[in-house]
């Protein structure tokens, strides 16, 4: 039987990439829990070099990402609009009986 990989590196090398990144923060802003939001959002940004480098690509303060990025985080629009872009990404709305 092959040793399983830890969860922690599997997610990290799943979530490099983008589309599996989106994915992954769509599902977990679907509830609308923005505490597992920002914890997914975290852990985009760990897998793609951490925050001190999402810091640098944003040209946001950096503790103020930790905080933002932490638990009870609350980030704004405007940041997250930037975390995103950094990320290859963007925010996008969709009618409530269109959502898949």
């Amino acid at each position: 039987m092959k040793p399983s990989k830890p969860y922690d590196a599997t997610r990290k090398k799943a979530l490099k990439n983008p589309k599996v990144a989106a994915l992954y923060l769509e599902e977990c802003l679907r509830d609308g829990n923005m505490e597992l939001f920002t914890a997914a959002l975290k852990h985009v940004a760990e897998a793609r070099g951490g925050v001190a480098l999402l810091s640098k690509e944003t040209r946001l303060n950096r503790e103020a990402l930790y905080r933002t990025l932490s638990e009870g985080g609350n980030p704004r629009l405007d940041t997250l609009a930037k975390v995103l872009a950094a990320m290859g990404l963007r925010i996008g709305v969709v009618p409530v009986g269109l959502q898949s």
